[in-house]
Formats: structure tokens, C-alpha cells, sequence
């Protein structure tokens, strides 16, 4: 993130997401290996908008990580538009949509960058500097330094430009193992067949996406039933699995409701 955003001395990072998630990392560390200022919030002010907003007034805050949905709500605050002394706003943990895309442009003139990564594969792998003009689905953007993506097919042969296919993570971000899951771990990370290098593997990601005519990458949506909430994984699978369990269910079906 150093080579790719240059965090300087005179920069202050506000550090607000719960210690338990993985973005929290680079909150935490980024500014202290480069020298900048780490603002931590207070607990429980992540969800917050309006003691954000005044937070990143009064700290004069320069970088800032939003989930979309949180950036959705703290868009809708007028104090956000007095947030002059942002230099980057960075996206990630859910889908960024054109409509927020444009909201955000309307409110504030930084940057606006929408990052990806599971937590896999050390939390960010793929980024895209947002535009303005952007009125399509808005890319994930191109692997960072040290990280490769595949898009694969069935067979896990390359998919062509424009075709669906699901992404395959590798380099040097790659966890090593699933804590005692043995079978989950051989299920997801695989060797890597692109890599003459011994023992590279790829993580599976079970993300659809496709690439552009550029090069950069769009996400399409998940090839199984999880979801995301505020950030956050949900297995509907292992929900309706439960549910099933229980006295007097026949049948069930979990779903996420946007309304």
C-alpha cells in the first residue's frame, strides 16, 4: 500500500475498524511503519456517522476505509461535505455500486479508491482509483504489487476477456491453512498450475467475475450462497442448515433482504 498511496509524515489515519476484522491490519500499521499520525476512535464509534464526521473535522484526518454501506449512511450527514482535509477515501468488505459511486462525487472531491480482498489473502489484493464519468459496474481493479488473479473456468483453464469466469488468488499474501480445518484448507487453497515455483498455490476464491477490455476486473457476484452484511460474511447455508434442524421445519430458505 506504501509504493502504490505514499503515506507521508504530515498524514493522519483514522484507525476505527473493530480489531477482529481484518482491514483493521493495515489501520493499525500503515501509519507506524511510515511515520504518519495513528487517530484511533473511540470503541463502538465506528458506527457512528455524525462523531466521524466531526472526528475527521477536528483531527484534520487525510485517509479514511469506509464499507460501502457505512460510507452510504455517512454520506447522508451534512457534516460529511465539510470533510476538506481527506486526501483518500478507501472501499472494500462489500460491493461498490455506481449510485454510491456518484453520491459520494457529489459530497467530496478526495480520491475515492474501491479495494478487494479477502481475508485470505492478507486484505486487500486487487485496487481501482475511482472516476467520476463511471457509470457501469465499478471494476475492482488489477492485482497489487506481489499478488496475481486468474479467472477460471469449470476446469480451471483461463476464461477469455468478457467471460465469467471465478477468481483464483496468488502470491505472496496467501494464508497458509484454515486453523485445524484441514479439509476446507485442501478444498480452497490448490496448487498453483501456472507457477513452475514449488509449493505456490492459489486460493479459490468463489467469486464470479470477468475482466474488461482494459484489464481491470469486475465482480460479479458469489458463485455459493454467502453474503455480506455491513462487512461482514454470512453463510446462509449454515443458517438454513440449523434451521432445518429444528422441531417442525420441513424446509427453509435464508435469504438477504435490502429494504
Amino acid at each position: 500500500m506504501q509504493d502504490a498511496y505514499q503515506l507521508a509524515s504530515d498524514d493522519r489515519v483514522l484507525q476505527k475498524t473493530p480489531y477482529y476484522f481484518d482491514v483493521s491490519v493495515w489501520e493499525f500499521f500503515w501509519p507506524l511503519v511510515t511515520g504518519a499520525r495513528l487517530v484511533i476512535a473511540s470503541p463502538g464509534g465506528h458506527q457512528d456517522p455524525s462523531y466521524l464526521a466531526h472526528l475527521v473535522i477536528e483531527q484534520k484526518i487525510t485517509r479514511i476505509h469506509f464499507v460501502p454501506s457505512m460510507l452510504e449512511v455517512f454520506l447522508e450527514i451534512d457534516e460529511a461535505a465539510k470533510c476538506h482535509s481527506l486526501k483518500q477515501v478507501i472501499c472494500s468488505g462489500e460491493a461498490l455500486s455506481p449510485a454510491l459511486q456518484q453520491k459520494y462525487f457529489s459530497r467530496l472531491s478526495a480520491p475515492l479508491y474501491n479495494l478487494y480482498g479477502p481475508t485470505e489473502a492478507a486484505i486487500e489484493v486487487t485496487a481501482w482509483r475511482c472516476r467520476e464519468v463511471e457509470s457501469d459496474a465499478i471494476p475492482i481493479g488489477r492485482p497489487i504489487a506481489n499478488m496475481q488473479c486468474y479467472l477460471l473456468d469449470a476446469q480451471q483453464q483461463p476464461v477469455p476477456v468478457g467471460v465469467p469466469g471465478e477468481l483464483y488468488l496468488g502470491g505472496v499474501g496467501l494464508a497458509r491453512d484454515y486453523l485445524n480445518r484441514p479439509e476446507l484448507t485442501a478444498e480452497t487453497f490448490i496448487p498453483n498450475p501456472f507457477s513452475d515455483v514449488p509449493g505456490q498455490r492459489l486460493y479459490k476464491t468463489g467469486d464470479l467475475c470477468r475482466y474488461r477490455p482494459d484489464g481491470n476486473i469486475i465482480f460479479l457476484r458469489r458463485l455459493d450462497t454467502q453474503v455480506k452484511l455491513r462487512g461482514m460474511r454470512i453463510e446462509l447455508g449454515e443458517i438454513e442448515s440449523l434451521l432445518r434442524k429444528c422441531t417442525g421445519v420441513a424446509g427453509c430458505v435464508a435469504v438477504l433482504r435490502e429494504d
